[in-house]
């Protein structure tokens, strides 16, 4: 019965096809089974690389007598949070509401219906400080479903009203620029001077904010906060979240130093935080900067990438002590001892080296994990450069770390994580001059449409191979498409192809038709998506922009490209709904803050003609966020009016708030006139 879950897209859902447990999939069939039986549904939500999800799954799900108790009692089903954000966004609303906590696994029980009346996260297999079993908790659920079901309904009430609230406000004006200084002043007031990033442990990397402190920065001219980022940057760059011998960055510190990861390695951070260097190293020119962006993509293009250019979501947290071992452990994969680099320094004929690689990324006897050493160089973290030998050793150990067990792969293909990383390889091909960066950027542009895309132009979420040709499903959602139009728009930028500008146009066009909310908002489902307890609304940014930032930043570009006002207006009108919740809490909308800049600064237009590759680059290799491009192919937009030279005698024409300059043919000119 468990082999429900072996055909499905998620590698999660797949993970858990052989337990004991009669699990399904998300779906009708389940909600019907839990109606003819009178069974309460047991809601288990999670995602492939989580330790804690491979934790319970040992101690619970694998356990015949705990399985037992859940398929005599309860309908089971199964859900990949990366897969399914609508439901997972609505059950852990009232998890929160019900615990004041969330995270993964969740754990929800409700009723036929899907109304949760009983929320939790992990459950350990045996009672365990003061926590409960999950046989204990099951069975008194179980108990209570039997003996008290009028306390659960009146509990599922409440519960189901809390997360069907309206939290949207209304606001009649559009958020002025002291919004932003405000929460400039509020991301400097938590943010951590001696370690970088904000608040104490653990630390995630808030790529979000601290662009906005970027973009202050260039707006302004604020040290505080070029030094903010600064600091953050190296921080992390020379901490254990960054991985020293292959690129890339897990996803969050368990410490204040960032030296101890959670050693899962997700594609939406990296693509984050890739954007993130490529602005940085633009304000700073700094070469270690580029030397971590360059190191990043390269362990997105080698360990993250399908063949045909699609993105893999992320690598697990645990991998296996060594081959043929049945447990898996925590950062396994990236720990050493000196004797372990001894060995593997020996093996490649680079003995010699071992003292000064060791000293070079601090690996100790002592270790400063679990007593072996997860390479960093926090103590000399603005002194990124390597030594040769250093360059030698890191190549080496790579090398002999690639033959150890690796980390589990989540190799599905999510649309909004890809669009992102779209972003991130067109901003940062466009602005180093690296074309191979661009190419890969359409690469994976063209594996989306070409796969995630269906014949009457409706995007799906989610695709996998599973082994054959792949398959796609889950009807895309608000912040999948509000990547995309990022994603086509910065292609577009990056190459200068109208088909991208057109792609951005038709993701923009379905944003208005089916996610959009006449009150000023934009909702996650689309309109005739399945219909759950709630359809729910895109709000703050988390760890990845929502679509309603994402849709307010694209609409605003999109005008000032196309001089389609109804995109302008309606960036505006979602402005006005959601300004004032910026403003209350200006960490949690670092996108939006981008739009309300973009509406109260004014967006400035710069259009090259003709070809004059030179003036291009004089504006891709500049951090400008209030500057959009139109360069390459003749558009029929007013930007392209009067507006004809061909060749050499190209110009650009930079205006901004309605008011043209006069045109330049050089780039001195041109950098004169951007400011």
């Amino acid at each position: 019965m468990s082999n429900r879950l072996l055909d499905q897209t998620s590698p999660y859902l797949r993970q858990h096809a052989d337990n004991p447990v009669d699990w399904f999939p998300w779906g009708e069939e389940a909600f019907e089974l839990a109606r003819s039986t009178d069974r309460p549904l047991l809601l288990s939500v999670g995602y492939s690389s989580c330790h804690w999800c491979h934790v319970m799954a040992h101690e619970s799900f694998e356990n015949v007598a705990t399985a037992e108790l859940m398929n005599q009692w309860f309908v089971n089903i199964k859900v990949d949070r990366e897969e399914r954000p609508d439901v997972d966004r609505i059950y852990m609303e009232a998890t929160q509401a019900m615990t004041g906590h969330g995270g993964w696994p969740m754990t929800v029980f409700a009723t036929p219906d899907g109304r949760p009346f009983f929320c939790g996260t992990y459950f350990p297999d045996r009672p365990r400080g003061g926590q409960a079993s999950f046989a204990q908790v099951l069975t008194a659920v179980h108990e209570a479903w039997t003996d008290r079901r009028d306390e659960l309904l009146e509990q599922a009430g409440q519960l189901t009203e809390l997360v069907r609230r309206d939290a949207v406000p209304s606001g009649n004006d559009l958020p002025a620029i002291e919004v932003l200084d405000e929460a400039t002043l509020a991301a400097l007031a938590s943010f951590d001077a001696a370690w970088g990033g904000f608040g104490q442990a653990p630390k995630f990397p808030q790529t979000l904010t601290l662009d906005h402190l970027l973009r202050t920065h260039v707006r302004t001219g604020s040290t505080a906060a070029l030094d903010a980022v600064v600091t953050s940057v190296d921080a992390m760059s020379a901490g254990g979240i960054h991985d020293h011998l292959g690129g890339g960055f897990s996803r969050y510190s368990v410490d204040r130093q960032w030296l101890v990861p959670h050693f899962e390695k997700m594609l939406y951070d990296n693509a984050l935080l890739i954007r993130l260097l490529t602005h940085t190293w633009q304000v700073t020119g700094a070469e270690r900067h580029l030397q971590t962006l360059t190191e990043a993509i390269t362990y997105v293009l080698r360990d993250l990438s399908h063949s045909a250019g699609g993105r893999f979501s992320a690598e697990d947290a645990d991998s296996l002590a060594e081959p043929g071992s049945e447990q898996a452990e925590e950062g396994e994969y990236y720990l050493w001892t000196p004797e372990q680099v001894a060995e593997a320094l020996e093996s490649q004929g680079l003995g010699a080296h071992t003292e000064a690689c060791c000293s070079f990324f601090d690996i100790t006897s002592a270790g400063n994990f679990e007593g072996r050493s997860i390479p960093n160089r926090i103590r000399h973290r603005t002194d990124l450069d390597r030594p040769t030998e250093i360059t030698e050793t890191r190549r080496a150990l790579a090398a002999v770390r690639s033959q150890r067990p690796r980390p589990g792969l989540d190799d599905k293909v999510l649309c909004e994580w890809n669009a992102l990383m779209i972003t991130a390889l067109a901003e940062a091909g466009a602005a180093t001059g690296n074309r191979e960066w661009v190419i890969q950027a359409e690469l994976t542009a063209l594996f989306l449409c070409e796969r995630l895309r269906r014949d009457d132009g409706r995007w799906l979420r989610s695709w996998q191979s599973a082994g054959g040709a792949g398959r796609a499903q889950h009807l895309a959602y608000a912040a999948d498409h509000g990547a995309l139009l990022d994603a086509f728009l910065a292609l577009y930028q990056a190459t200068g192809l109208l088909r991208w500008l057109d792609e951005a146009t038709a993701v923009a066009e379905q944003i208005a038709e089916h996610y959009w909310d006449p009150d000023g908002g934009v909702f996650t489902t689309a309109d005739d998506a399945e219909e759950l307890l709630t359809r729910p609304r895109e709000l703050a940014d988390e760890a990845t922009p929502s679509g309603a930032s994402q849709t307010a930043v694209g609409f605003l570009r999109l005008e000032a490209l196309t001089g389609e006002t109804r995109y302008g207006e309606m960036a505006r009108s979602l402005l006005r709904s959601l300004g004032p919740l910026a403003a209350r809490h200006p960490t949690g909308f670092g996108m939006l803050l981008w739009a309300v800049e973009l509406e109260a600064v004014g967006i400035t237009e710069v259009v090259i003609t003709g070809e004059r590759p030179d003036l291009v680059a004089a504006v891709h290799r500049r951090f400008l966020p209030t500057v959009v491009l139109a360069a390459g192919e003749r558009g029929d937009g007013p930007l392209w009016e009067g507006r004809d030279e061909t060749g050499g005698d190209g110009r650009a024409y930079v205006c901004r708030n309605r008011a043209c300059r006069s045109p330049v043919d050089d780039v001195e000119g041109l950098l004169a006139e951007l400011g």
